[in-house]
């Protein structure tokens, strides 16, 4: 009895086989070995994983559950395989788009010529609740202020791959893909010597790099510190983690001060100046000077302290117009505006709330579309339309004629489905891609990423905070490409090591 049977990939494009049932490429050699073990071995693996998970405090918070502040982030143990080509078009296409949206982001706050010139409408973008007035005309090191981007791909039922969103802010969820990798290579150590999968050890090192050089010049040891709301932040494990991993302070507002206008952090041996932070607090609750005068998270002084370029902020300030999901439907036209280059990877269609006609096609079809708010995550301020209620949908569309310019939609993309492990057998699950990128003096990007699934059958929302969980991402290394560093199992841990093997060591052959 195999894993496999009776597996069934619908009418969704599946990651791992084709549509005739084979393999893809790159996924024979996992195949072979999951299609031989038994349910019972497979189950001991993920008991194993999740004992890790629970011991290392991997977890994220859930707003408003009454049954508890924290839990463990669900992992699924088949890996989604990525080949070298693929993952090559992935590159292009998200150095060009993150490219451009620093270039926006210097334009609007500068010369704005993408606005004189009409091609985005000025009121969508001076009237957004991101655009920040008060840094018109700052300017920021290296003119770099998307720093860490998490831009979120999707596969249509053709297998092409689309831009969902981009994420510009705070992106969460690197943490979960360097431990999602330790935890296979502690539980399947085998899958890695036989398979040429590239590392994503090296992201801590090429962020922290990149943040010590925008400290200003004369700095020669610079300090960097990690700004974090606090415990009860949903993103709080990946706060502690990262500021671990990348050997630096993890700082709540009340940790720092500001004077004549040089930023300290506060020790039990005096102040000690913050040259660079690497902030995982919004805009609003940066300064109470600045913005919200009745939050209590931030630092007062720290604005006029990164405008006077005594301190670097990563990311920079007022950077969220660039991920509003209107701003997002014009990211086609940026693209052809400063680069003159078609995009790599196009936008999924998307009609706009603030036009007319649009409006009027979202009330005629919202039983087919997805409606979201313009500055919402975490799959919160969303319609499914085909799988909600008539006074669902009722009462969404009132939300949207009442402030057109907050909303989008677009039609319900068939996400492509991966294999996902329940009770004795694997089942095909929809999934999609936030892969991160860091832009420094060259733009990188981990291989791979996070690779985020919709845990609940049917279910199209692969958010954590909605039931989501996440799966390990190993882009291959193609055979042109031989200088590429692969993965190793390193690993020292008390895991079993021993092979694949059910109650008989014979290979098995056979479909899905």
């Amino acid at each position: 009895m195999s894993l496999f049977d009776n597996y069934e990939t619908g009418p969704f494009y599946d990651e791992m086989f084709a549509s005739d049932g084979s393999p893809r490429e790159g996924c024979r050699n996992v195949y072979d070995r999951l299609h031989r073990m038994s349910p019972e071995g497979f189950r001991s693996r993920c008991d194993l994983a999740e004992m890790t998970l629970i011991n290392q405090g991997i977890t994220f918070t859930v707003y408003g559950d009454d049954k508890g502040v924290e839990k463990p982030f669900p992992v699924d143990l088949v890996p989604r395989i990525i080949p070298t080509q693929e993952w090559d078009h992935i590159e292009r296409g998200l150095t060009q788009r993150v490219k451009v949206l620093n270039l926006f982001l210097h334009d609007i706050y500068h010369d704005q010529r993408i606005l004189k010139d009409g091609i985005i409408p000025r009121e969508l973008v001076l009237n957004a609740p991101n655009f920040r007035r008060e840094f018109m005309g700052a300017n920021v090191p290296q003119d770099i202020y998307v720093h860490i981007c998490g831009t979120d791909l999707i596969r249509d039922d053709a297998g092409n791959y689309k831009i969902l969103e981009d994420n510009c802010r705070t992106p969460s969820g690197v943490s979960y893909v360097l431990q999602n990798r330790i935890i296979m290579k502690r539980v399947f150590p085998h899958l890695f010597r036989e398979n040429a999968v590239r590392p994503v050890d090296h992201y801590t090192s090429q962020l922290l790099a990149n943040l010590r050089a925008l400290a200003p010049a004369y700095r020669t040891e610079p300090t960097v510190a990690l700004l974090t709301p606090g415990l009860y932040n949903s993103a709080y494990y990946e706060h502690c983690f990262l500021a671990q991993e990348l050997g630096i302070e993890l700082l709540e507002g009340r940790d720092l001060f500001v004077d004549d206008n040089i930023v300290y952090m506060k020790t039990t041996k005096g102040p000690k100046r913050v040259d660079v932070i690497y902030r995982r607090v919004d805009d609003d609750f940066l300064d109470p000077v600045v913005f919200r005068s009745d939050s209590n998270l931030g630092v007062p002084g720290l604005v006029n302290a990164y405008r006077a370029g005594n301190v670097a902020l990563a990311n920079g300030i007022g950077i969220g117009v660039a991920d509003d999901k209107v701003i997002y439907a014009y990211v086609p036209k940026m693209i052809k505006y400063y680069l003159d280059e078609e995009p790599i990877i196009p936008n999924v269609e998307t009609y706009l709330a603030w036009e007319p006609a649009h409006l009027s096609y979202i009330i005629e079809n919202v039983s087919k579309l997805v409606i979201k708010s313009a500055n919402e995550s975490g799959g919160y301020g969303m319609l499914i339309g085909p799988q909600a209620s008539a006074s669902e949908r009722a009462t969404f569309i009132q939300s949207v004629k009442a402030n057109p310019r907050n909303f989008i939609a677009q039609p319900l993309i068939e996400l492509s489905r991966c294999p996902s492990f329940f009770d004795d057998h694997f089942e095909g699950r929809h999934v999609d891609l936030r892969p991160f990128v860091l832009c420094g003096n060259e733009i990188s990007i981990i291989p791979g990423g996070l690779t985020r699934v919709a845990l609940r059958k049917g279910s199209y929302v692969v958010n954590s905070s909605q039931g989501g969980g996440s799966k390990d991402t190993w882009v291959l290394r193609g055979p042109i490409s031989n200088t590429q560093p692969l993965e190793r199992d390193t690993t020292n841990v008390p895991f079993p090591t021993a092979e694949f093997r059910t109650e008989s060591d014979s290979t098995q052959t056979g479909g899905q």
